[in-house]
């Protein structure tokens, strides 16, 4: 079996041919400019799976920020059930710098998170806010840079 003599093109090596972009200016602008040295005041992480093994995907996050230098209070607003004294014991949390907080009367989980995030006396509020509007995403951001805080929004799903 024969094949078709295909023609002769020439053709650059890969990296040749990326240099000869004129994308290597802009790129080399991206890679001088540093990422902003302001963290971003709303994260969001979502979970899928079984209650118990997102839990433990979220232990190791909750604990580093439970050991913050922080002078201030890692806050977790109607964090689910499953999320006792017992189970931020046995995560190793340190339980002296969270408060758990439930919201009370016709307060809302994102009022209370809200206001948490304003009065500026906890460095992260967790919250366990779904479905989150883009509104209500716009009111945590403004409030946690009110009070010069982190929001983490988790999504169990």
């Amino acid at each position: 079996m024969q094949f078709p003599h295909a023609p002769q093109h020439t053709q650059l090596p890969l990296f040749e041919a990326f240099m000869a972009q004129p994308l290597v200016p802009a790129l080399k602008e991206v890679i001088e400019s540093p990422w902003g040295t302001e963290p971003e005041a709303f994260s969001e992480l979502s979970l899928r799976g079984a209650a118990g093994n997102c839990l433990n995907l979220l232990a190791p996050i909750l604990r580093e920020l439970s050991q913050d230098q922080d002078a201030r209070w890692l806050t977790l607003i109607a964090p689910p059930a499953s999320v006792t004294q017992a189970w931020l014991r046995d995560a190793g949390l340190n339980r002296e710098r969270i408060l758990l907080l439930q919201p009370r009367g016709t307060q809302s989980a994102q009022q209370l998170t809200c206001e948490a995030l304003r009065l500026g006396r906890s460095h992260t509020v967790v919250s366990w806010l779904n479905p989150l509007t883009t509104t209500a995403r716009q009111q945590l951001i403004s409030a946690a840079r009110t009070g010069d805080a982190q929001s983490l929004n988790i999504r169990l799903g």
